[in-house]
């Protein structure tokens, strides 16, 4: 019967290439942190007070290079990690981002707005670069804007400082006293009238005085 000899632990080599790099002996290497030759010179694996005793006596030896082999055999000074941390950070990559307003657009009426929403509390997404310049995006739910919209569309939209630059009869998102809602809007004197593109969700009017802010829909994204 072949016998298959046992080889020696990796980490135990590890230790050992360590232990060539400090120009001392073995013989003070072992004392040094309290062992005996036969324990990391034999074919047998290394337990885990062994273990502690080596990274207590030279903690700066990386760990991830004792157990994986994997990285520099010595941790970076605490100097080269701060050069390290500098050259990332001066070198960053800054994605530009839009706020998703969290409100979902009434499917046919107007969604009860309960907390005030800052932009600090909406989610941010990537800025789509081929849409229009835009300043959010809105998930629409449900079916009273198809066929042009559907529920799932993250559509983008453009705040309205001017109520004279408002498009009437084209897609607009109506910040209002009672919540959020996006409809084709036309002028009615005192009120605006909210139309869907879907015949089945009836007109209705919003006073204007209860409107906070206007933006128009420039674009949207479907999901395929």
């Amino acid at each position: 019967m072949q016998i298959k000899e046992q080889n020696i632990s990796p980490i135990k080599q590890r230790i050992l290439t360590f232990a060539d790099t400090l120009g001392i002996s073995k013989r003070n290497f072992y004392a040094t942190i309290g062992v005996s030759r036969g324990t990391l010179e034999s074919k047998t694996g290394i337990t885990e007070d062994v273990m502690a005793k080596f990274i207590a006596t030279y903690p700066q030896v990386s760990i991830e290079w004792l157990l994986t082999g994997i990285g520099h055999m010595i941790k970076p000074s605490l100097t080269e990690s701060n050069q390290t941390i500098e050259y990332a950070e001066s070198h960053r990559i800054d994605i530009p981002t839009r706020p998703r307003i969290p409100f979902n657009a009434a499917a046919g009426a107007l969604s009860v707005v309960i907390d005030t929403v800052t932009e600090a509390e909406c989610e941010r997404l990537p800025l789509i670069p081929t849409l229009p310049e835009y300043d959010f995006t809105i998930q629409i739910k449900g079916d009273s804007m198809m066929p042009d919209f559907h529920s799932g569309d993250e559509v983008a939209c453009r705040f309205i400082n001017e109520a004279s630059f408002i498009q009437w009869g084209l897609p607009h998102v109506l910040d209002t006293a009672q919540g959020v809602v996006l409809k084709s809007i036309y002028q009615d004197e005192d009120n605006i009238i909210c139309k869907s593109f879907n015949p089945r969700y009836p007109d209705f009017k919003i006073p204007k005085e209860e409107i906070l802010h206007i933006a128009i829909v420039v674009g949207f994204i479907r999901q395929s």
